[in-house]
């Protein structure tokens, strides 16, 4: 490996960690199926390999597309904030309910359910639109051949390192999450969390 190549890829890596470390809808989700261990594994691998492909698509060029489209943007924004709305509801609901909030009297959801729920929370949000395709996309254009090939799966690395720090590092937070008070805190930040991503999505709609 050459010393542009690494470069190209230690900088991809750099932002793509940059990209998804912020706490948003999908990092939340993905902490929360780690405390309840609940299909970890497909759920770091599915979030990881839905940023790589949305990655490639922005290294590809696909940014300039969507930027440019109004339309495209008003309806993935109402579609995203309609669907984080409805979890954060979810969230309190589950926050109020105690007989939800113990991992180890927990009912698994099917696998299907959760990855379902995992799918939207990453292609439902314009937020990683606009993150992965337009950003990274832009940042990539400083880059040919195969340095941004290296960008590109850098950034994907990144993204996977992350996913599984998160979904299997959780473990780590058991013993405090053993106590049903800090499942009821952890869904109502979690339903705050939805709530504000769900109204800057609205204010930030293009008119």
């Amino acid at each position: 490996m050459g010393p542009e190549i690494f470069i190209a890829f230690f900088s991809g890596f750099l932002v793509g960690l940059g990209l998804i470390v912020a706490i948003g809808a999908q990092n939340a989700f993905v902490l929360r199926q780690g405390l309840m261990r609940e299909h970890v594994l497909p759920v770091v691998l599915l979030c990881a390999l839905s940023d790589a492909i949305l990655i490639a698509a922005g290294v590809l060029g696909m940014g300039t597309l969507i930027s440019q489209s109004p339309l495209l943007i008003r309806i993935a924004t109402w579609g995203g904030a309609a669907f984080l709305l409805v979890y954060a509801g979810l969230a309190l609901k589950r926050a109020t309910a105690p007989e939800s909030l113990r991992a180890d009297d927990h009912k698994q959801g099917s696998l299907s359910a959760v990855l379902t729920a995992a799918m939207l929370f990453t292609w439902a949000n314009p937020h990683v639109y606009l993150d992965t395709i337009v950003l990274f996309g832009s940042l990539s254009a400083a880059y040919e051949n195969e340095t941004r090939l290296a960008f590109w799966a850098g950034g994907s690395l990144g993204s996977l390192v992350w996913f599984a720090a998160l979904g299997f590092g959780a473990r780590l937070l058991a013993p405090l999450f053993a106590r049903p008070v800090a499942w009821r805190i952890l869904d109502i930040l979690i339903a705050v969390i939805m709530t504000a991503i769900a109204i800057s999505l609205l204010r930030g709609m293009p008119a």
